[in-house]
């Protein structure tokens, strides 16, 4: 009998794929790729989602939600400080993106990450049979495979990473390099986004924790560890479907009439955090402006920032520092009839950002390092009529996919706007012949089929 005909699934991730909404009451599905991807698999095959709650006064009994089981694994406030806002996203974030801020190294972070590893490992084991199949998810997580390993030996692992992992002179600085390689090398099956990341770890596993071998097959503790590029994706039809709604085109229209009636509208959509680069991204439309004054009153640059993090200090000042550049640009160059930039700092509903998305003529897609960035995706998505822009940044894991994008280097300030000059002045022939390609792209690979291809790969 084949594996997916006789095992169940474990999923291990650090949320659940749920949150409590204290207005209904009651546990609402989580949006994302990940989440879509994986409930119907887990319906479909039985098995467990193991993650925190988000909250620091959670239980740990099981529940279930929208036809999954759920267990829980409880933090305290000190455990969501030290493992989760220390060493997760203070040590590892940072430095997996290339350093691009100062990551910080604390003991103190360190002990309290392998106890909640260890905790959630314990969970999965619990829940888990030697036949079922586990699949562990991310930075935060990053111990646990090897942790399951020692509990559960005949368990079939596999361990996907969302984020970049950095070229070895960058991860070697982490104290703890060892311990979190040998962590990810208790996996069967290891993915990740792009060839490069895949590559990267590989070398820091050889020369760091004495594995050998080609990089997609490395030889570990007597075990063959396979090694794959394989991007996540998302739920295509999902946005194509939204993208042909009328009422979506109604508003998206209303939505070109409340900036004024741009003949170009150009848009960002991003988290707001270091990694994406919405400050340089500023100064770009600022040089443009100077260097174009025939697109005074013709093109608006749209940026929505989701807010994130809002009680760490550096991200209260990356805020500061946009909202800073948005005046600025608006100050030089807006007219009583025309704002150049348009701010718009809040989460936005998924009927809106469709709209968002058949509004702009120009996507501008530029973070200084990104695992994937699924807004690029969302964008060729929705574009039904093969009209439209990306520009993508070269640091962003997309780009090894969405090669017919415009790519640019986000750091040359100059290069950058003269790709969103050659996208706003693109003609329709040009744009179809790209966004068909782009489309093409992201059809063949959706977030259905990424799932389906890894959970194949660690039954292998």
């Amino acid at each position: 009998m084949p594996p997916s005909e006789r095992s169940r699934l474990i999923v291990a991730a650090n949320r659940l794929p749920v949150s409590w909404d204290p207005d209904a009451e009651r546990w609402t599905t989580s949006p994302g790729g990940l989440v879509s991807a994986l409930s119907p698999v887990l319906r479909e095959r039985g098995g467990v989602w193991v993650g925190w709650d988000g909250s620091t006064d959670g239980a740990d009994e099981s529940f279930e939600a929208d036809g999954i089981a759920l267990q829980p694994v409880p933090l305290d406030a000190e455990e969501v400080a030290n493992h989760y806002d220390g060493f997760s996203n203070t040590t590892v974030w940072p430095l997996y993106h290339d350093a691009i801020r100062i990551p910080e190294f604390h003991r103190h972070w360190w002990r309290p990450h392998v106890s909640v590893n260890q905790r959630f490992a314990d969970t999965v084991a619990d829940a888990a049979s030697p036949s079922d199949v586990v699949w562990i998810h991310d930075y935060q997580l990053q111990l646990v495979p090897r942790m399951v390993r020692e509990l559960v030996p005949a368990a079939r692992i596999g361990f996907f990473l969302h984020i970049p992992f950095p070229p070895p002179e960058i991860f070697e600085r982490l104290p703890w390099r060892r311990q979190v390689l040998e962590g990810m090398l208790g996996a069967d099956y290891l993915g990740f986004q792009t060839r490069r990341a895949a590559l990267n770890f590989a070398a820091s596993a050889r020369e760091f924790a004495g594995a050998r071998g080609p990089a997609d097959s490395l030889q570990h503790d007597g075990r063959i560890v396979r090694v794959e590029s394989v991007p996540i994706s998302i739920e295509t039809r999902r946005y194509a479907g939204a993208a042909s709604r009328p009422d979506l085109h109604q508003r998206a229209a209303e939505l070109r009439t409340d900036l004024g009636d741009p003949e170009v509208i150009i848009l960002g959509v991003d988290r707001l955090d270091y990694t994406k680069g919405i400050d340089l991204r500023l100064r770009v439309m600022e040089a443009v402006l100077e260097a174009n004054p025939d697109f005074h009153r013709r093109v608006s640059l749209v940026q929505v920032a989701v807010p994130s993090r809002q009680d760490v200090d550096e991200y209260q000042e990356i805020r500061r520092q946009v909202e800073e550049l948005v005046g600025r640009v608006n100050g030089r160059f807006a007219r009583s009839d025309w704002r150049p930039v348009h701010y718009v700092y809040r989460s936005v509903p998924f009927e809106d950002l469709i709209a968002h998305y058949l509004a702009a003529d120009v996507m501008l897609v530029t973070p200084l390092r990104d695992g994937m960035n699924l807004v690029a995706k969302e964008y060729v998505a929705t574009r039904l009529n093969n009209a439209g822009v990306l520009v993508l940044s070269e640091f962003a894991g997309a780009s090894e996919q969405l090669t017919q994008a415009i790519l640019v280097n986000p750091y040359d300030l100059d290069a950058t706007a003269e790709a969103v000059v050659e996208a706003v002045n693109m003609g329709p022939d040009e744009q179809q012949r790209r966004m068909q390609r782009l489309r093409r792209a992201v059809d063949r690979w959706d977030v259905d089929r990424w799932a389906r291809h890894n959970l194949a790969r660690i039954e292998a």
